[in-house]
């Protein structure tokens, strides 16, 4: 027997997680926040959004597309996913009730991570701030 104890059972969420409650998971969920036709544009990324209705559950949903054609390297396209999760989940208590599809629309030419999380943190600051 181990010294530690035993966590079965206990679905213990740290402050720094993501959980499935705050992800757009099915394609539905997707289509229909690509269907409601509104997104804010910054220089590599697209925020689509739509607002979720009073009967749905309240917070923000993030869901996240990272294509290959503009960034070969899956460490590349982790690192972006990573970036949005992290800035997404630093901010998601100020965003409105709303599912949020962050897409990347252009190759960058460089990989700055301060840069992309800046502007990835803006595209958020201006969906909390934009009327919707």
């Amino acid at each position: 027997m181990s010294g530690r104890p035993s966590t079965a059972g206990t679905p213990a969420v740290s402050a720094t997680a993501f959980p499935k409650q705050y992800r757009l998971i099915r394609t539905d969920e997707y289509s229909s926040v690509f269907g409601f036709r509104r997104a804010l544009k910054s220089r590599h990324f697209l925020l689509h959004y739509r607002p979720r209705s009073i009967e749905e559950v309240p917070g923000a949903r993030l869901g996240l597309v990272v294509a290959k054609r503009f960034l070969r390297r899956s460490v590349d396209r982790n690192l972006v996913r990573r970036l949005a999760r992290e800035q997404f989940r630093l901010m998601r208590s100020r965003l409105r009730s709303s599912d949020f599809v962050l897409r990347l629309a252009v190759r960058p030419l460089i990989l700055d991570r301060q840069a992309m999380a800046q502007e990835i943190r803006g595209l958020l600051s201006r969906a909390t701030s934009s009327r919707q």
